[in-house]
């Protein structure tokens, strides 16, 4: 445990709670305003998820210390075969969340889940378990996105993605934002920036109170990592942009509050400011994802601007970032992907994390410059990384990512940059849901000064499509005609192909 003063709220998080639990509970109006979820999946169980909230933006609303939740899973939508079901408590320390695990769940197909608490029932999810180990499935396919601004735009993009017949979907960071910014917003924050447990409940709290993510939520399980914005702006591990000398009680408070609106299973559950997300998935022996965490654990970025924290475009001059110590992960999340790897090398892999990992120099011409949020900013830790892909003889990789507000396609090489090394993977930056974008004029800097990356586009918010099957990978930019409009459509930007065995994109 850290040696810092975490708990600035009493209930930021405390053992179960011994009070009975009501089971007919008095709501001051319907308790499933934040919808339902599901995620975590393995080929016999899902984790399942609510949170009972009739005043969602208030903290909730609910009266009672401890209230009896029923859920039920069945294998149709009407709920005449019912084959799982029972009662779990949810305690007011716990903002009153459900994460259910079921197990026991056939693999490889639908499955439909509800609650009840008192005489109030949920909205119906649909969820699906993994394929068997060992099993050979013709096809996976799934959907990614991050940084979803709830000021900047709506979410179009997640009505779209229920029409592609997608098995999960991915989300890779920046799920909520702690911080107001940007032009022409459609609709604004409720409260400031949030720094305690009760400020993120309701910040999340808000962001899931949209039809659209409550309608993809409930129609295919999820698989979430977090950014920076669940708790502030280009932290790194216990430093904060501002240097905020309580950072970890806040970081504390972002984290339950992540926790509680997540479909994430009982290992993930914080313990003061500190979590485990990180996580892997096999879909039989057609795939392994593993799900990164690159922001809890990460050095503080190399040569800051003076008094601060956070992220800053350095030089060669800045001698820290060469350090052959500093990591984005931590050893031990490097060692536990590099066992991953090895376990799975004849699959397709695919590393799922928040942050850009081919070289991206900002600067055209002259000396290299580095931005240091992004693996940039962690040269050695991304060759290390890229060499184990290398020594496991992992020939049929991807890497997707979010945070830069565009879409980028790249080769990934040993030594990031170099031309006369070896491309080990391939790499798909996936843009923002409705977080605004960059300048065009610095996408154009970009593809002239990095010949690695082979696509960028800036200027559409949108998710991305990825099919893989045994022999290839086929890769689909979607993007929306205008975050703005509820209604917007959607159009196919450009796709790609990754084959199987052939490190690279393939455009």
């Amino acid at each position: 445990m850290r040696d810092a003063h975490w708990a600035s709220e009493a209930d930021a998080w405390r053992p179960p709670s011994s009070a009975v639990a009501t089971a007919r509970p008095r709501f001051t109006s319907y308790p499933f305003t934040l919808g339902v979820a599901s995620g975590a999946p393995t080929p016999e169980s899902v984790v399942l998820w609510t949170r009972l909230a009739p005043e969602p933006l208030a903290g909730g609303g609910v009266r009672e210390e401890s209230v009896v939740v029923r859920w039920e899973v069945a294998t149709d939508d009407a709920f005449r075969r019912v084959v799982r079901q029972g009662t779990v408590d949810t305690l007011a320390g716990q903002g009153h969340a459900v994460h259910v695990p079921v197990n026991g769940l056939q693999a490889n197909r639908w499955h439909w889940y509800r609650f009840t608490a008192g005489d109030d029932v949920s909205p119906v999810g649909r969820t699906r378990t993994l394929p068997a180990s060992g099993s050979n499935p013709a096809r996976l396919r799934l959907a990614y996105g991050s940084c979803q601004q709830f000021e900047q735009g709506y979410y179009a993009a997640h009505r779209h993605i229920l029409e592609e017949d997608v098995d999960f979907m991915v989300f890779l960071g920046d799920y909520i934002y702690e911080s107001s910014w940007g032009v022409n917003l459609v609709r604004r924050h409720a409260g400031g920036e949030p720094r305690t447990l009760t400020d993120y409940r309701n910040r999340h709290a808000q962001y899931k109170t949209d039809p659209d993510l409550q309608a993809l939520h409930a129609q295919v399980p999820w698989l979430v990592v977090w950014d920076d914005h669940e708790v502030d702006n280009d932290y790194a591990d216990s430093r904060s942009e501002d240097l905020d000398p309580q950072f970890l009680a806040r970081r504390a408070a972002g984290y339950q509050a992540y926790f509680e609106h997540m479909p994430l299973p009982e290992s993930a559950r914080p313990r003061g400011p500190d979590a485990r997300i990180y996580s892997r998935y096999d879909f039989g022996r057609l795939a392994r994802i593993h799900l990164l965490d690159g922001r809890q654990y990460r050095t503080p970025q190399a040569c800051p601007r003076p008094g601060r924290g956070g992220a800053n475009v350095v030089g060669e001059d800045c001698r820290e970032l060469f350090d052959p110590e500093r990591t984005m992960l931590s050893t031990h999340q490097e060692q536990w992907l590099d066992d991953g790897v090895r376990g799975a090398a004849e699959r397709w892999n695919v590393l799922a994390q928040a942050t850009l990992m081919a070289r991206a120099d900002p600067r055209l011409g002259g000396e290299e410059q580095f931005w240091t949020d992004a693996w940039d900013g962690y040269p050695a830790a991304r060759t290390r990384l890229l060499t184990g892909l290398r020594d496991r003889d992992a020939r049929s990789c991807v890497v997707i990512s979010g945070d830069a507000h565009a879409t980028f396609a790249c080769d990934l090489r040993q030594d990031a940059g170099n031309e006369d090394s070896p491309v080990v993977a391939a790499e798909v930056c996936g843009t923002s849901i409705t977080s605004q974008g960059r300048p065009a004029s610095q996408i154009e800097t970009l593809l002239r000064e990095n010949p690695d990356i082979h696509y960028a586009d800036a200027g559409r918010r949108g998710y991305t499509v990825l099919d893989i099957t045994p022999g290839e990978t086929q890769v689909v930019a979607r993007v929306i005609d205008d975050a703005t409009v509820r209604t917007t459509g959607v159009s196919t930007a450009r796709t790609f192909t990754i084959e199987r065995d052939r490190p690279g994109i393939q455009l």
